[in-house]
């Protein structure tokens, strides 16, 4: 049986040697650098809808230099 979230979860997770916090919330996910205000941010909505990947897909495109290697 699961818990029903009723309240934010806060945890923080190491990316790439920087630390991060993610809180999962009811209204989605959010991963901001720890110690800053602004990141990123996912609602349940889009991430359920296909917007999540419909976004990550335009960024990538957007990024591509044409090298078939897509990091900005």
């Amino acid at each position: 049986m699961t818990t029903k979230l009723t309240g934010p979860l806060k945890r923080e997770v190491e990316i790439e040697g920087q630390p991060y916090t993610l809180t999962i919330g009811v209204d989605g996910l959010r991963l901001v650098p720890k110690g800053r205000r602004n990141g990123h941010e996912l609602t349940w909505k889009s991430l359920v809808g296909g917007d999540a990947a419909l976004a990550a897909a335009l960024k990538a495109s957007v990024t591509d230099d044409g090298d078939g290697n897509s990091e900005a």
